[in-house]
């Protein structure tokens, strides 16, 4: 578990991050929804299923990031502050800094998926599921 905080001197907050294997069980577990920070453009190109698609940011251009500032109400629009969430990104930066917002907001059981999307399918479990599914 590690700390983040803002740029501008907030206090700094918890985040929970688990790996892909702890991941994949529990969202196999059907007790926690994923969430997805990328973008819309990026989550059409594929996702968890399941998955609910909350961007983070809203653009990323050469001149920076325009941030979501609807971010925390529009989970909150789709979850309760006690749901249990994974939140995920590509990489776990973007989703890192989105679960540490939803963290100060009181979302209280809320963990960051280490590596992000683009670990997903080097995991052993999401291949497995993957390939279950396809089953049915």
């Amino acid at each position: 578990m590690g700390s983040l905080g803002s740029s501008d001197g907030e206090k700094r907050l918890p985040v929970e991050s688990v790996n892909t294997e702890a991941a994949c069980a529990l969202l196999a577990s059907e007790q926690y929804g994923y969430v997805d920070v990328r973008m819309w453009e990026d989550f059409d190109r594929g996702h968890v299923a399941g998955a609910r698609n909350v961007p983070y940011y809203l653009s990323v251009n050469p001149h920076g990031k325009e941030r979501n500032l609807d971010f925390v109400d529009q989970v909150a629009a789709l979850h309760s502050t006690h749901d249990r969430l994974i939140v995920g990104c590509r990489s776990g930066v973007r989703s890192r800094l989105a679960t540490a917002d939803l963290v100060a907001a009181g979302f209280t059981k809320v963990k960051n998926l280490e590596g992000g999307y683009l670990s997903l399918p080097k995991s052993v479990s999401y291949k497995q599921q993957a390939a279950l599914a396809n089953l049915h």
